[in-house]
């Protein structure tokens, strides 16, 4: 177990694939630099950069998994699960992450209207050409647009200002259900995993609730150490682990070295006493 925690592990990156500023095969070169063992690309709602990182790190001595991070619905709120070491050319999950693409796009319209319904330019086609494509646009890119155009002074500050609730770029989307994205990751042979379970802000019995559901499903595994975790989000999500049984994830949840608080493979440790989900990867295989 000892040595299992020891392993520099990172199941929880985002490449440009998605919202990610490096590609593929740079993020698999950063890893490797700063001394990743196991490196999981886990773009949102996309496998599109996975043979690009799997090819970067043929010959290398590090471990690179397949992943996918979906965003979900669950009890009216934005829920991401992370799927990991999945087969990422199952047809099943590939004709899913069209649809949920599609609905990216549409969304990214109405934020478009949204910013400038408060006064904003628009920001739709640079920010689409910041994403690459219509299917993987999302807030990020708007945000980066917007610093772009010096409408604000960083991501950060464009989100707190604009796009997160109550501010006038944000507007409501309808993701996939829980039940239905657990069922697709299952159908991919991959392992469910809970995202940065402390962002959601759920009360205690609403995280009970949703914990219960998402193993009923057939989920496995919370992120307990991620880079949207304080030391004592740590340590509240490894007793929830400990709890419910759960395999314990370690990610940083990197995007990009100017805007992720962690860099690759540079997130907390697990707790030790945590069964690591990584031994479950590597009995897959």
């Amino acid at each position: 177990m000892q040595i299992l925690q020891d392993l520099n592990v990172d199941l929880h990156t985002h490449s440009t694939a998605s919202d990610g500023s490096l590609s593929p095969s740079q993020l698999v070169v950063r890893a490797i630099e700063h001394g990743v063992n196991i490196l999981a690309l886990t773009d949102h709602d996309s496998v599109s950069g996975i043979a690009e990182g799997l090819e970067a790190a043929q010959g290398t001595d590090l471990t690179f998994i397949p992943g996918i991070e979906i965003s979900t619905m669950w009890g009216g709120g934005c829920i991401h699960v992370v799927g990991l070491d999945i087969q990422f050319n199952n047809s099943k999950l590939k004709d899913a992450l069209l649809e949920i693409q599609k609905g990216r796009f549409q969304r990214a319209e109405r934020i478009n209207l949204a910013l400038i319904k408060a006064g904003l330019p628009s920001m739709l086609e640079l920010a689409l050409s910041i994403s690459g494509g219509k299917g993987q646009i999302g807030r990020v890119h708007f945000a980066r647009a917007m610093v772009q155009e010096n409408i604000c002074e960083d991501v950060r500050d464009v989100f707190s200002s604009y796009l997160v609730k109550g501010k006038p770029g944000y507007v409501e989307h309808y993701w996939p259900s829980l039940k239905n994205v657990v069922s697709l990751i299952l159908e991919a042979d991959g392992l469910p995993v809970i995202a940065h379970p402390a962002r959601y802000k759920l009360s205690y019995n609403l995280l009970t609730y949703m914990f219960e559901e998402f193993i009923s499903f057939g989920g496995v595994g919370i992120e307990v150490a991620t880079g949207s975790h304080s030391l004592a989000d740590i340590e509240r999500f490894k007793n929830i682990s400990i709890k419910y049984d759960f395999k314990a994830s370690r990610g940083s949840d990197f995007h990009s070295p100017s805007e992720s608080r962690y860099d690759v493979g540079r997130a907390p440790y697990l707790p030790d006493c945590l069964l690591p989900i990584w031994a479950s990867l590597e009995v897959r295989g």
